[in-house]
C-alpha cells in the first residue's frame, strides 16, 4: 500500500471511529453507611448492589462503611458522599442546628427514606453483675466512637439516669466492630449500641460469653421519647439474641437515608423509584429489613424531602 493510500485509509477509520456513538460513562455515587459489622453499612452496601444491578447502564453505587451519622451527615454537606444513613434524631439535629451543629445548622440535609428502627441498647457481660443502668458506675463502658449517634444516645441515656461518664465509670470511644471484639476480650465490662435487630455485632459476643440486655425505660426516656418526633418506645423480643430470654423495654430512632439537596433531582428520583420498584428484593437483602413496609419508609424524615424523592411520592398517590 503507497503512503497516500495508507493515509486515506487511516483517515476513513479516524472519521468513521469519531462519527460513531460514544458509550456514555457511568456516574459514580458514593453512598456511606457505618461501621462494617453495623446495619448501617449493609444499607448502604444493599442498596448500591441493588442500584448497580438495576440501574448499572447509568451508575456505578459504592456503598462505603464511615464513622456514622455525624460523619455521613457532614460528608454530605461537603459533597464528599452522593447518599448516607443516619439516625433520624441526628437529621433533626443537624438540620435544625443542635447538638454538634448548634449555630452551624446543615440546611442543605435532605430525607429520602426511612429503613429499619434503630434500637438503643446497653448490653453487659454477666459475670459483671450489671442488671440496670446504675450499675455501671465503676466499670468499664463504651459509649460508641466520637461523631457517631450512638455516642449521641448514650449521653442521653447517662443524662436521664444522672450518669456522669468523666467521673463515674471508665468511658471508652471504640466503634461497634471494636466494642463487641473488646467485651468478649473482658477489655469493658458492657457497651452502648444503637442499631436494627437482629444484629451480628450482638449475636457474635453473645456465642461466646453470657450476656445480658439493661432495660432503658426510665421515666425521664419515655419524657423525651414523648417530646421528641424522631423517637419512639419499642421491645426487643425475648429469645432474639442467646441468653436474652426476656422482652427489653427501650426506645428506638429511625434509621434514613439522606441525601444533599445539591445532588440531582434525577439521581434521587432513580434511587428512591428503585428501591421502592425492587423491595422485596430489599427486604430479602438483610434480615434487619425484611418486615420493611412503605407506609412505615415515609413516617421518621425529620429533615425536609429531596424534591426528587417527593416527586416519586407523589406519582404514587403517598403524598
Amino acid at each position: 500500500m503507497t503512503g497516500k493510500k495508507l493515509f486515506i485509509t487511516l483517515a476513513v477509520i479516524l472519521g468513521l471511529a469519531l462519527s460513531a456513538p460514544q458509550a456514555k460513562a457511568k456516574q459514580d455515587i458514593l453512598f456511606g453507611g457505618a461501621s462494617i459489622v453495623g446495619v448501617y453499612y449493609q444499607v448502604a452496601l444493599q442498596l448500591s448492589n441493588i442500584m448497580n444491578k438495576h440501574q448499572g447502564d447509568k451508575y456505578n453505587f459504592i456503598g462505603r462503611p464511615t464513622g456514622g451519622s455525624v460523619f455521613n451527615i457532614n460528608a454530605l454537606e461537603r459533597g464528599a458522599f452522593d447518599f448516607g444513613v443516619a439516625q433520624s434524631d441526628r437529621n433533626w439535629q443537624a438540620y435544625n442546628g443542635a447538638a454538634e451543629w448548634e449555630g452551624k445548622p446543615i440546611t442543605s440535609l435532605r430525607s429520602l427514606f426511612s429503613m429499619h428502627p434503630e434500637t438503643v441498647m446497653l448490653v453487659a457481660r454477666k459475670d459483671t453483675g450489671i442488671e440496670k443502668v446504675e450499675d455501671i458506675k465503676g466499670k468499664r463502658v463504651n459509649i460508641g466512637n466520637p461523631g457517631s449517634g450512638q455516642r449521641g444516645n448514650a449521653t442521653d441515656v447517662l443524662r436521664i439516669y444522672g450518669i456522669d461518664p468523666a467521673s463515674d465509670f471508665r468511658a471508652e470511644g471504640l466503634q461497634h466492630h471494636e466494642a463487641a471484639r473488646a467485651l468478649v476480650d473482658r477489655n469493658i465490662d458492657a457497651f452502648f449500641y444503637t442499631i436494627g435487630n437482629p444484629s451480628a455485632a450482638i449475636e457474635e459476643p453473645a456465642t461466646s460469653v453470657d450476656i445480658r440486655m439493661v432495660h432503658l425505660n426510665h421515666p425521664g426516656i419515655k419524657e423525651m421519647v414523648e417530646e421528641k418526633p424522631y423517637y419512639i418506645m419499642t421491645t426487643i423480643p425475648g429469645g432474639m439474641y442467646r441468653g436474652v430470654d426476656e422482652d427489653i423495654e427501650t426506645y428506638a430512632v429511625t434509621a434514613t437515608v439522606v441525601t444533599s439537596e445539591n445532588v440531582a433531582d434525577d439521581v434521587v428520583y432513580d434511587l428512591v423509584k428503585t428501591v421502592f420498584e425492587n423491595l422485596d428484593e430489599v427486604r430479602a437483602a438483610h434480615a434487619s429489613f425484611r418486615n420493611l413496609k412503605v407506609e412505615e419508609m415515609l413516617q421518621g424524615l425529620s429533615a425536609p424531602l429531596h424534591p426528587g424523592a417527593e416527586k416519586y411520592y407523589k406519582e404514587q398517590g403517598w403524598m
